[in-house]
């Protein structure tokens, strides 16, 4: 039914504040195309307000979103797998996400009002609508989260890396290893770190480590870390986590 020419209406404007944001709604009130005023409102709590906040978010860049370590670490997966095997792996690239918030995100932030108010449980939620079933059963096997060395520590995977899945791990966990390690079939680029956590070489090949560059290496770190074992056979060493014992 048509309005009549010049007579008053009243419209609920739902819009993103982009400076604090977070959603705005307002009552507009007009006689024809003439605006006789505004009043704050409080935001409706539906998806098509949500919709909206998944848009405004997107624009501002998703990376803001309170993303757990470990949800950071799932996206990472799912892209790298993405590179490496394409469909049907979901595009989960910033744009990938950004193009397709109104599907995933949007859902998991009815009753939200603002970045503010959404938190990692929101996005917990909004990250199970980004795969199927079936890949879900996959992922841990075809791209685990962690991988055990030979002390028993259980080491997270770095899908980010530069080069490639990496594992950055102190050397001395891996004594007597003499395979390289992997994860979900994928060799994985090895950061060595020093007993203080710092790194001390980069290899893709850790038994050519252990019979080339190791004795440099040795040779170099029993100075700066004497409590700490450098063996001249590391492969023939029980792996280990600890110092040795004082007066050893």
């Amino acid at each position: 039914m048509s309005r009549a020419p010049g007579s008053k209406s009243t419209a609920t404007q739902v819009s993103f504040d982009a400076a604090a944001r977070a959603l705005r709604a307002r009552a507009i009130r007009r006689l024809g195309a003439v605006s006789l005023g505004e009043r704050p409102l409080p935001v409706p709590a539906d998806l098509d307000s949500a919709v909206i906040l998944a848009r405004g978010l997107a624009g501002l860049g998703l990376e803001r979103l309170p993303w757990s370590a470990g949800q950071r670490q799932m996206l990472a997966r799912i892209r790298f797998l993405r590179g490496a095997e394409g469909e049907p792996w979901p595009d989960l690239t910033e744009s990938g996400l950004a193009a397709s918030v109104e599907d995933w995100l949007a859902p998991a932030l009815v009753g939200r009002t603002g970045l503010d108010a959404i938190g990692a449980d929101d996005l917990g939620q909004a990250l199970g609508a980004l795969l199927p079933w079936d890949l879900r059963a996959r992922l841990d096997q075809a791209a685990p989260t962690h991988v055990e060395v030979p002390t028993g520590s259980a080491i997270p995977v770095d899908y980010e890396a530069e080069g490639g899945p990496a594992l950055a791990v102190r050397v001395q966990e891996l004594f007597g290893l003499d395979t390289h390690p992997s994860a979900g079939g994928i060799p994985l680029v090895l950061n060595l770190l020093s007993p203080a956590q710092r790194p001390i070489q980069i290899t893709r090949d850790l038994p050519g480590f252990w019979r080339g560059s190791w004795a440099a290496v040795r040779a170099e770190m029993r100075g700066r870390y004497p409590r700490h074992p450098w063996p001249e056979n590391p492969l023939a060493e029980a792996p280990t986590r600890r110092a040795k014992p004082r007066g050893t």
